[in-house]
């Protein structure tokens, strides 16, 4: 079902920034918000056909060559897909490729038609291996694909480690200079039989042909991390918390671009109020003052015993506070982030920061969801050739991948089986295809995960 509003108030776009990871059109949210304001005044959704003018989604069924492991989607007419890269499946070196596939960005190479894929894996399970890995008993781990753009579809060539040994790194993000900084989503450690401490991000060049050697950047925080973005002008990196109480911090490098070489870390606090809660009570298109406070110990001893001893030091100086935030990009001189279970409906919201010189800037609730049919619990966001929005559930009746307009029109654009979640959707930088995972749910199922590319007449409708 495709729920659109009549009659918006319809804002031109910006025009789409430069910045790696991702461009983003503010009108789209703008459309958003004021779809839900109505939701909320009573006015009753009406049904479009048009899907976003892609028409109505047909089931086609794929097999992974590598794998034997097929999949069925429902797409529009005209769209085909590949599956790939399925957990389990041989890797270049032999070794089985990672299970719980997660975030994922999609980099250039400078060789025309020829992309590389990032992909993190958020598994949490022992693992068997040793070698270069961070921690050997940790599963975690990115992994790099090849892809080559041949005879009208993606071919995938080779899959291989990139990082290894970390724990439920399923998340992250792409950087200005081409690479993925990979977050771990849990801060245990030792005390809970790990080899090592984690709860910290990695960074992994997309150019290396091989595994990187894992260095934790702990100057940029130990907790439960989710995703990143880098503003390619202040090489500032804003970090999203996976946590029902948790912040939205940035990291201030020393020298930009060398997040090794140490910085500071810190937390987003509203100017003129204390330990301001973003959860409920919020409204769509009011700007907040925002300004930061300083977190003083980014890698505390008792951040495995307490996920929030991070968090505690912001909010001990008044930050604030949101709603389990997820996805994070950068685009047209803004940072905008999810919080999955945010909102009067804990369906989720979209938020915007906007630096305004290096002290401060604003915060703007741009979008929340009035209810689980429009969109519910929001996770990765990805920007589509034609400069709208695709986004990932992960949660609801029947998770979709779902296109966002300018308008306010929320429509699915990809459907899996039996419920199966999305994660980590991501363009090819020419904008011909879009890459996501796929993931069953329920006890095991991380190990059906699978990699899946989908592409046709993106020109025909509003993506």
């Amino acid at each position: 079902m495709t729920l659109t509003t009549g009659g918006a108030n319809r804002r031109s776009f910006l025009r789409r920034g430069a910045a790696a990871g991702g461009r983003f059109a503010v009108g789209a949210m703008e459309g958003l918000s004021a779809r839900a304001v109505r939701a909320r005044d009573g006015e009753r959704d009406r049904v479009s056909p048009g899907n976003g003018g892609y028409g109505d989604l047909r089931a086609l069924t794929r097999t992974d060559p590598d794998s034997g492991a097929s999949r069925t989607l429902l797409l529009p007419e005209g769209f085909d897909f590949a599956v790939c890269s399925a957990a389990g499946s041989p890797m270049r070196d032999k070794v089985p490729t990672p299970p719980a596939h997660g975030g994922m960005a999609c980099f250039a190479t400078g060789r025309a038609g020829e992309w590389r894929l990032v992909r993190g894996h958020g598994a949490r399970t022992a693992a068997a291996e040793e070698g270069r890995g961070y921690d050997a008993l940790g599963a975690g781990a990115t992994t790099t694909l090849k892809v080559r753009w041949e005879d009208g579809a993606p071919r995938f060539e080779e899959v291989w480690r990139s990082l290894s040994g970390t724990v439920a790194a399923r998340a992250g993000g792409p950087t200005p200079w081409g690479s993925w900084l990979s977050c771990e989503a849990t801060t245990a450690g030792t005390g809970a039989g790990w080899a090592r401490d984690h709860g910290y991000a990695f960074e992994v060049p997309s150019a290396e042909e091989g595994e990187v050697e894992p260095l934790p950047l702990k100057a940029m925080g130990r907790f439960v991390h989710e995703a990143v973005a880098v503003d390619p002008r202040s090489g500032a990196v804003y970090q999203t918390e996976d946590q029902r109480t948790a912040g939205f911090y940035r990291y201030v490098p020393d020298a930009p671009g060398d997040l090794a070489g140490g910085g500071r870390l810190e937390m987003l606090k509203v100017g003129g109020a204390w330990n301001f809660d973003t959860r409920t009570g919020q409204r769509s298109g009011r700007s907040l003052a925002a300004e930061w406070v300083a977190v003083d110990d980014p890698d505390p001893a008792g951040a495995e015993a307490d996920e929030l001893a991070v968090f505690n030091q912001g909010w001990a100086r008044g930050a604030a506070v949101f709603g389990r935030l997820e996805g994070c990009f950068y685009a047209d001189g803004a940072v905008y982030f999810a919080s999955a279970s945010g909102g009067d409906e804990g369906e989720g919201q979209l938020w915007e920061y906007r630096p305004l010189g290096r002290g401060g800037g604003t915060l703007t609730l741009v979008f929340e969801s009035p209810d689980a049919a429009l969109l519910s619990y929001p996770d990765a966001v990805a920007v589509s050739p034609g400069g709208n929005l695709i986004l990932c559930e992960n949660a609801g009746a029947a998770p979709a991948l779902r296109g966002a307009t300018r308008e306010g029109e929320v429509f699915p654009l990809a459907r899996g089986e039996d419920g199966a979640a999305w994660r980590g959707a991501c363009f090819s930088p020419d904008g011909r295809v879009l890459f996501a995972n796929l993931q069953d749910r329920g006890d095991g199922a991380q190990e059906s995960a699978v990699t899946v590319a989908v592409w046709g007449p993106w020109s025909k409708g509003v993506l």
